[in-house]
C-alpha cells in the first residue's frame, strides 16, 4: 500500500523484485479483452488514417508519408544535406589521430566517440569544395565546426563540417535536379536541390558517397 507494511519486503527489499507483485502484473496482462475491445480499435484507427497525418515545416503542409527528413550543413561556403535516417550523431570536433602511411587529403585518421573508434573523412575534399580556410577575415566568427557521424549497423563515418543548421522535413516535390553547373565533383554525388530560406541546398545521395569512402578507403 506504500507505507512499506508488506512482509515481502523483508526479503525482497523492493517491490520489482517481488514475485507475488509479478504475478499480479502477469494476470492482469493475460486477462480475456472486454468483448468490444477489438471492435474499438477498428474504429480509432480508421479515424487516424495514414492521409491525415501531417507536419508543417517551413509554412508548408508536408505530408509524412511524403516527405523527406534531411539534416543541413556547411562546407566553406557549400550548403549540403544528408537524410535523417543514416545520421547517427552530431558532436563537438574531437581528436584525430593520423594512421602512418594511410592518411591522407580524404581519408583524415581515427576519431573516438563515445568508446568507439571511427574513420573520419573529409567530405570536402572528396566532393573538391573549397577550404574555408582560404578565406582571409579580420571579424572574428562563432566556433560553429561540428562532427557528424553518418551510416548504417558497423559502417560508420566521422565527417568533420563547418556548421550544422539542423534536421528539416521536405516534400518530395520540392526536390529539383541538380543544374547542370553543377557537375564535376559535386555534381556526382548531388541527388536533387532543395531551396532552404533562400539557399540552394545539395541533397546528397547517401549510398554512393558510402560506396565511394569504402572503395577508396577500406
Amino acid at each position: 500500500m506504500g507505507d512499506r507494511s508488506c512482509r515481502e519486503l523483508k526479503t525482497v527489499i523492493h517491490c520489482h523484485d517481488c514475485p507475488v507483485y509479478a504475478a499480479v502484473g502477469d494476470s492482469l496482462l493475460e486477462r480475456e479483452p472486454p468483448a468490444n475491445y477489438i471492435s474499438e480499435w477498428i474504429d480509432i484507427l480508421a479515424e487516424t488514417a495514414p492521409e491525415a497525418e501531417a507536419s508543417e515545416s517551413n509554412g508548408a503542409l508536408v505530408l509524412a508519408e511524403e516527405a523527406i527528413s534531411i539534416m543541413i550543413f556547411r562546407l566553406g561556403n557549400q550548403k549540403l544535406a544528408l537524410p535523417v535516417r543514416i545520421l547517427q550523431e552530431v558532436t563537438h570536433p574531437c581528436l584525430i589521430q593520423p594512421l602512418p602511411h594511410r592518411s591522407n587529403q580524404l581519408f583524415l585518421g581515427l576519431v573516438n566517440i563515445r568508446g568507439e573508434t571511427l574513420l573520419c573523412a573529409s567530405l570536402s575534399h572528396l566532393l573538391n569544395l573549397e577550404s574555408p580556410q582560404e578565406k582571409a577575415t579580420t571579424t572574428p566568427i562563432e566556433n560553429t565546426k561540428r562532427m557528424m557521424v553518418a551510416g548504417q549497423s558497423e559502417e560508420k563515418w566521422v565527417f568533420p563540417v563547418d556548421e550544422v543548421y539542423g534536421t528539416y522535413r521536405f516534400h518530395l516535390s520540392e526536390l529539383r535536379d541538380a543544374p547542370v553547373v553543377i557537375t564535376k565533383a559535386t555534381e556526382a554525388y548531388t541527388q536533387g536541390v532543395i531551396h532552404w530560406e533562400g539557399n540552394k541546398v545539395n541533397y546528397l545521395d547517401s549510398e554512393l558517397l558510402f560506396y565511394t569512402l569504402n572503395h577508396k578507403i577500406l
